[in-house]
This record gives structure tokens, C-alpha cells and sequence, in this order.
């Protein structure tokens, strides 16, 4: 799936892994995190769940969350 939403990598030393955040789905489910012991695990990790969410979404008849652009 080729979707524009953000993921947002960060290293957590308090669970020591790297967490994948998806912004773009915080006002629809509660706390869009996952982790990887690397970076690019947490990313796949990320676009998995991602794509999870976006079938669930599509699958219950729920219109997509709006993309957020987010300036660092």
C-alpha cells in the first residue's frame, strides 16, 4: 500500500527498542505505537500495523483519517 501518513521512528531508552508512532491515527485509537530492536524493524513494524489499521478501517465502513502534516 502506497499511503501518505506518517510513521515517526524514536529510540526509548526506557523500553530499549525503537518506537514507530503514527500520528495521523491518535484521534482514532489509543496510543498508535509499535517497536523494533532496530530502526528499520520499528519501521516495518510501523507500516505494518499502518496497513492493518487502514484494512480494519476500510473493512467497518470508516472513512480514512486525514493526513497531518507535522513540521520538526
Amino acid at each position: 500500500m502506497n499511503y501518505k501518513y506518517q510513521i515517526t521512528i524514536a529510540w526509548s531508552q526506557e523500553d530499549e527498542s525503537y518506537l514507530a508512532y503514527l500520528p495521523d491515527f491518535a484521534d482514532e485509537i489509543m496510543q498508535p505505537v509499535t517497536h523494533g530492536d532496530t530502526y528499520q524493524l520499528a519501521l516495518q513494524n510501523g507500516l505494518d500495523v499502518m496497513e492493518e489499521l487502514i484494512l480494519q478501517f476500510q473493512a467497518e465502513g470508516k472513512s480514512l483519517p486525514a493526513v497531518k502534516l507535522v513540521l520538526a
